[in-house]
């Protein structure tokens, strides 16, 4: 493995490129389980005889493991290369669905889940990956993250359409069986082309960067700005899990079926593909903290529309939306943290806000499903994520705040 970095003349570049699109694809193939088992929750709960929130502890644990896993392997990957971590989660992928899909009981499901699916296969992807691109890019770093992460919903809307129709036509246990292969196989094949080492130590063009110092992002300690992240982290994926991971569910309680709850997730993170475009684009030009707020606005908006509306042709419109308008916070710590802190600490960092989505994802929908069994509907759940949503939203008003007055303080002692 060559640990040498790359010269900094390929920042940019036509290599970088086509890293991306490699990296898209890896992404597309770790991403899988996390959308799968949304797709044959129902399945699982009726053959195994548990209840609703039982039913969703393999997500909950695969979220809790892809959370932890993704610090030691964004720790890994700015050690020894992304290349290793996808390599280690084209294992756990492979050991993963096979074991899960042979499992007998509910806790074996979500063992397999929690840690090998999770803990070493998705783990290896998203953070890592994500932090690995923002190091190549520099002018066009927001669009380009943002391309990079889009494979966790371009996963999301591959996914769950192709399982359905294998739960449909085989049974779920050989989906699992089949997605093991495809999806552990892809990713190792693909982790071979990432072997280059990013280039460290090129400086920032974004105006954010310019303002405040890597040792003191948002005019605060890097612990103090990093631990307000990853609370904010938690929050916004405590409320994006309740649509993501009980709409399949949600669909079948009001009698539209499985299949329409699929379609749905399907829809939501095929537009959540295109927020996460849009988003970067956005980020490019405004920066990370302000393209946080804007998302954390919108979902909130998009959250509130679940609870006057369940009528299919409704529910469809408001998974399209959910999509368009939450796609782009997750990416968004990633900007901020390239743009406000060390680049040599990225992957670790990265790894660590993101162990608090995913976190974060777990502990929504374990609340959910619990919500659901105590209440049996699924208004209080969604009321449940829209507090959790605004905490996520006034840290991001805090920190815009302080990035506009350390700005304006700047200013004026250039004009003084």
């Amino acid at each position: 493995m060559n640990n040498t970095p790359a010269p900094a003349e390929l920042i940019d570049s036509r290599y970088a490129f086509w890293r991306l699109v490699i990296a898209l694809l890896a992404m597309l193939m770790g991403s899988s389980s996390m959308f799968v088992v949304a797709v044959v929750l129902p399945e699982v709960q009726a053959e195994f005889g548990v209840s609703r929130s039982d039913a969703s502890l393999p997500y909950t644990l695969m979220m809790i493991g892809f959370g932890v896993g993704g610090v030691y392997m964004g720790k890994i990957a700015d050690r020894f290369g992304v290349t290793i971590s996808l390599l280690i989660g084209s294992a756990g992928i492979l050991i993963g669905f096979t074991w899960a899909g042979l499992s007998t009981s509910i806790m074996g499901f979500a063992l397999a889940h929690g840690l090998f699916l999770g803990l070493l296969g998705t783990s290896s992807t998203f953070a890592p990956l994500v932090a690995d691109t923002s190091l190549w890019w520099n002018k066009r770093r927001g669009i380009a993250v943002a391309v990079c992460a889009s494979g966790n919903y371009v996963a999301g809307a591959v996914w769950p359409y192709l399982a359905q129709w294998g739960v449909t036509t085989i049974g779920w246990r050989e989906t699992y069986l089949w997605m093991g292969v495809v999806c552990g196989v892809g990713m190792g094949i693909l982790a071979l082309f990432l072997r280059r080492r990013p280039p460290l130590n090129v400086p920032s063009t974004s105006a954010a960067s310019n303002v405040f110092s890597s040792t003191r992002p948002f005019g605060l300690s890097m612990g103090q700005a990093q631990t307000l992240l990853i609370i904010a982290g938690l929050a916004c994926c405590v409320a994006m899990s309740m649509p993501q991971v009980h709409i399949v569910a949600y669909c079948v309680d009001l009698g539209y079926g499985a299949a329409r709850g699929a379609e749905m997730l399907s829809l939501m993170l095929a537009c959540g593909v295109v927020s996460r475009l849009i988003s970067g684009v956005i980020c490019d030009r405004i920066g990370g903290i302000r393209t946080l707020l804007l998302g954390s606005s919108l979902q909130g908006i998009a959250l509130l529309m679940f609870l006057p509306f369940d009528g299919l042709v409704s529910l469809y419109l408001i998974a399209a939306t959910f999509g368009l308008f939450q796609g782009g916070i997750v990416p968004s710590y990633a900007i901020i943290i390239r743009e406000h802190f060390p680049a040599a600490e990225t992957g670790k960092r990265v790894g660590s806000v993101i162990m608090a989505t995913m976190l974060g994802m777990a502990l929504g929908g374990w609340m959910s499903g619990k919500i659901f069994d105590i209440t049996g509907s699924y208004k209080v759940a969604m009321i449940n994520g829209l507090i959790w949503n605004a905490l996520n939203l006034s840290i991001a008003v805090w920190l815009f705040w302080r990035l506009r007055r350390q700005t304006i303080s700047l200013s004026g002692k250039s004009f003084g």
